[in-house]
Formats: C-alpha cells, structure tokens, sequence
C-alpha cells in the first residue's frame, strides 16, 4: 500500500479482518472518537458571504447530535451561498453501498481510457446497483472494474483518504466526508476525469434511486429540487450501524451536496433519524423560503436488512 495504512471503525476486526483492515492510521485519523462530543468546535459551518446564516447552521447542527450515540462525519459545499460545513471531515467510515458511485464512477473512466462505453449488460447492472442498491449487481462491477482501476480513480480524483475494501468487500472500504465531498464535486462540475457524459450518467442514476432508499440527506429539502442520493447501512457486533447519506441538489437556483456518514448507532432507524435530524437543519438553512418540503421519511420493509453481507454474517 506505499506506506499508507487503513484504519476501519471496528467492523472487520469484530469479523476477524483485524489483521487485514487495521494498520496503523494515517496521521490524523487515530482520534478517538465520541459521540455527541461535547467539547465539538461551534464553527462547524463558514462563509464569509453569509456569517450569520452559518453561525446558525453550526448550532443547530450540534443542537441535532446533541444526545445522540450516533458518531458522525459531515461535510457540505453550497457553492451558491458560499457556505461550507465540516464536522469530522476525516474520520475513517465503512463506506457500506455508498462506495457504489465511486465503483460506477470509476468503471466510466476506465471505458473512457478504453475508447469503449458502457455495454448493455453493464447499463443494467449499474441501474440495479445504484437505484435499487443490488448487492450482486455491485460485486459483478467491482471485478469487472477491478482494483486497478478504482485506485487509479481515486488517485486521479484526489480521494487520498479512501481505502478499497478487502478482497470483494466493497462495503468494508474505508471513506471519509471529505472524500465523499470531493466524489460529489467531481459529478457536478466539468473535470478532466469524468467527460460530462459520464457525469451525467451517474447523477442520473442518483436522480432514479427508488422511493424507499431515498432516506437521509433528501429529509427537509425543497420538493421542487432534483436530488441525487445514494445511501448505505450496514450492521456491525460492536459498534452498530453504519449510515451512510450523501447526495446533490440542483433546480431553482440551487447548487449544493451533502455528506453525512454515521456508525455507533443501536438499530438502523436510529441511525437514520441521526442523519435526517442533520440534514433537515441544512436544508431548510440553506433554502429559508421553501415551503414545501420532502419529508423525513419513517421506517419500511427494507429497514434492518444489512446493505451487502460481510465476513461472519449468517
């Protein structure tokens, strides 16, 4: 790995993947970490356009973790407002199916060096992998791509802080706020890495992502606004679930992403609800005269199934 080392949230040590996932951390990244952190910076949130808007933000956005056990990273870019949050931007997470735009992402650029596109084949398994989160459909990518790939994405894409599960664990690999920012980033602006076809293409996926799986970072955002989510939720012995949310929204004069991504909670529903607490604050901050909004959205058929089956699970 060239030095670098990976640092895991616990769960592939509680599997028996200590050996394997954890290293000594890069520097930094060894914080212990804590829930509902009381000592918390207050500026979570800065804009020099908008202090006042961002000052708010910050508190309301400590007041929505306040008591929670829910340990969470978070990032935000509104470019529009020039607002930007960070809260843990480099804590490691276990990406769960969040990983699975940066395996699509990565599969279209490997074709763009090809001169190829996407075959039929590889249309259907992307649109089951990303609107409908299809576990096989995702593995069936990860090979195909294959681990040269998706490191050479990540380099060129600057996501330094991520760690490609091991072996055909893609929801073991390890990613941080601030990556899955700069993934975010990458999508909704014109880049050298991704041609703007491809860009296009992944965000319209997001766009399509079925009803019950678009929990999380769309919760208090205007309904008028086009939202591209992916989210991921995976169980762990130890330390609970990891709850991933990350997402762009667009329309009506709106240019913004956000990221939040959780472990250490009891049940999938806590985890959620930790979330959504979070981005309703953002949300409604960042569009104050909306009126009509999405709303948080409460448990269904889905909620408690693990994302994609890890070493030890029955």
């Amino acid at each position: 790995m060239n030095g670098r080392t990976r640092r895991t949230a616990g769960l592939a040590g509680a599997l028996g993947l200590a050996a394997a996932l954890l290293a000594a951390a890069p520097a930094g990244a060894q914080t212990v970490r804590v829930a509902g952190t009381a000592a918390a910076t207050t500026s979570i949130c800065r804009s020099a356009r908008h202090p006042v808007i961002a000052a708010r933000m910050s508190r309301r956005i400590l007041a929505a973790m306040s008591g929670r056990s829910s340990v969470v990273g978070l990032a935000v870019d509104d470019r529009v407002n020039a607002i930007t949050c960070k809260y843990h931007p480099h804590w490691h997470f276990d990406s769960a199916s969040v990983v699975k735009v940066t395996i699509l992402s990565a599969l279209l650029r490997k074709l763009q060096q090809e001169h190829r596109s996407l075959t039929g084949e590889q249309r259907e398994l992307a649109t089951q992998m990303i609107t409908v989160s299809d576990n096989d459909a995702a593995t069936a990518l990860w090979n195909e791509t294959g681990r040269t790939a998706l490191q050479h994405f990540l380099d060129l894409a600057g996501m330094k802080e991520t760690y490609l599960g091991p072996g055909g664990y893609w929801g073991l690999t390890q990613i941080t706020a601030h990556d899955e920012m700069t993934l975010l980033q990458l999508l909704t602006s014109k880049n050298t890495v991704l041609t703007t076809a491809s860009r296009d293409y992944v965000l319209g996926l997001m766009a399509r992502v079925v009803s019950y799986e678009r929990w999380g970072v769309p919760a208090g955002a205007p309904a008028d606004l086009t939202v591209h989510v992916k989210n991921g939720w995976l169980p762990q012995p130890t330390l609970g679930w990891r709850i991933n949310s990350i997402g762009s929204f667009s329309g009506h004069g709106a240019d913004y992403m956000i990221v939040v991504l959780t472990d250490n909670s009891p049940t999938m529903a806590y985890g959620v609800d930790t979330v959504q607490a979070i981005a309703e604050v953002i949300n409604r901050a960042l569009n104050p005269r909306a009126t009509s909004l999405i709303p948080a959205a409460t448990p269904n058929r889905t909620w408690g199934k693990p994302d994609e089956k890890v070493p030890g699970a029955s």
